[in-house]
């Protein structure tokens, strides 16, 4: 797991391990990133399923209630099959974009 820092974002690289794996990780270092927006880059995995990206939606559904971004990076399924809960786009550019929309909601009330 890589964790790079870009303001108030922290982008969060897996490499090797399982997404489940990640996800343990991810749960128990939780109080370093609540704060922050995160990205999951899990571009450099091999095959990804809806069912492995479903593993972040506890998460997601977490970091969210606390009004903060959580994005998935994954060109390896359809961002459309995705549950509406978690926001899945295929390159770090459109993760980049969600965040900087959310952060302008956020402002306005919404």
């Amino acid at each position: 797991m890589i964790i790079d820092q870009e303001e108030n974002i922290s982008i969060i690289t897996q490499e090797k391990a399982t997404i489940i794996e990640l996800v343990k990780k991810l749960e128990a270092l939780y109080p370093k990133f609540e704060k922050h927006n995160i990205i999951i880059k899990l571009s450099s995995l091999g095959k990804i399923t809806i069912q492995n990206v479903n593993e972040f939606l506890r998460l997601s559904n977490k970091h969210r209630e606390a009004k903060n971004s959580f994005v998935v990076v994954t060109n390896a399924i359809n961002a459309n099959e995705a549950p509406d809960e978690i926001i899945v786009v295929p390159t770090l550019k459109e993760a980049f974009d969600i965040i900087e929309m959310e952060d302008m909601e956020r402002d306005l009330g919404f």
